[in-house]
């Protein structure tokens, strides 16, 4: 029995290809789709770093569907990636803001677009390899429930999809684990069963985001003061797009103790460093929140939320707040980042989530 189309976005690793095996097993009429969006890197280079979108990428996800047996297509997002992505990110840092373009490339290039090119060609779902589920709730809304797989439960990415977006989405990894994936991949003879996780960041392999940046833009950083709280100058930075709240490594300036950005502003173009214990806060404000499992927040509410993707989660309180929510931790929370993502869950499933301020 067909249980309708669905358009499976192949990055050429191993957890799309084994989420295309498995509908494909389960009876979905699968297409395999790789999006191009940042082909510039070298065959080579692409292979080393186990991109999620260079060359080699669409040759791996291409011979996975020849021994899957569905069709494969490479669809070119380049200019949606270029708007939504490239420039938010660069953008971000030139506003002394850590941007999180993981999370922009999910809610704009392999939702937002991805959909809507597969709604074109008739398909009922788009599929991808994370590991969480889709659940619905008693009030009837849908929410992104975490992976049984805590240890790659990638939920937190996925804060910003719509419920239009999870009505029309399928994650066949949801139940899984990374060994039960990759022995499934080795079971069905596929070539990419060892092949090791993506960067993050596909776009910037090496990590070196400030070189990129001014690769991009065409325009060096500009130095400036490192400043401590009071206003008084510590050093002098290389500019602030090298720099993100809560770092302590590559500072290039020696103290007694160790040191940390704590803020940073552009418009001074200064730096401002301080100590752990500086570093750390309970009130968080949060911009541009997506509801997930409730259609908005009325009143405080007592859930957990996280800071950052490799967080585990802590005990909070929600409050509304004038254009966004206000959360409020029971424990001190270390390097809450401007321009990072703040995500609660309620029950083991995503409540909702945005932008820290």
């Amino acid at each position: 029995m067909n249980k309708g189309r669905v358009v499976v976005g192949m990055s050429g690793g191993v957890d799309s290809s084994v989420a295309a095996l498995i509908l494909k097993e389960q009876g979905y009429d699968v297409t395999g789709v790789t999006m191009q969006i940042w082909q510039e890197e070298s065959y080579e280079e692409s292979s080393e770093n186990g991109g999620c979108c260079g060359l080699s990428a669409v040759e791996d996800a291409r011979r996975v569907a020849g021994i899957i047996g569905i069709p494969h297509y490479v669809m070119n997002f380049r200019k949606e990636f270029s708007d939504k992505v490239i420039d938010y990110f660069v953008g971000e840092y030139h506003a002394g803001r850590t941007p999180n373009p993981c999370i922009a490339c999910n809610r704009y290039i392999k939702w937002e677009a991805l959909l809507h090119r597969a709604r074109e060609i008739g398909a009922d779902y788009i599929a991808t390899g994370h590991y969480g589920s889709i659940v619905t709730l008693e009030n009837g809304r849908y929410s992104v429930a975490k992976s049984d797989d805590k240890s790659k439960d990638q939920s937190y990415v996925l804060y910003s999809l719509t419920q239009e977006e999870l009505a029309h989405t399928l994650f066949p990894l949801g139940g899984c684990n990374k060994d039960g994936v990759r022995r499934m991949a080795a079971d069905a003879g596929l070539p990419v069963a060892a092949k090791k996780d993506s960067q993050d960041i596909c776009f910037v392999p090496d990590g070196d985001y400030a070189a990129f940046i001014e690769r991009h833009t065409g325009q060096k950083s500009v130095p400036g003061s490192f400043v401590d709280s009071d206003g008084n100058v510590l050093g002098q930075h290389k500019g602030i797009s090298h720099y993100t709240v809560g770092q302590r490594k590559g500072l290039g300036i020696a103290f007694g103790e160790p040191r940390f950005v704590l803020r940073i502003n552009p418009k001074e173009n200064t730096v401002v460093l301080g100590t752990k214990e500086e570093l750390m806060v309970r009130r968080v404000y949060v911009s541009d929140v997506n509801y997930m499992a409730l259609a908005g927040l009325s009143g405080e509410l007592r859930v957990t939320g996280k800071l950052r993707y490799s967080q585990k989660e802590s005990s909070c309180i929600i409050r509304p707040g004038k254009d966004g929510i206000l959360a409020e931790f029971d424990e001190p929370q270390r390097a809450a980042t401007p321009g990072q993502a703040a995500v609660f869950y309620n029950n083991g499933c995503i409540l909702c989530g945005g932008v820290i301020e």
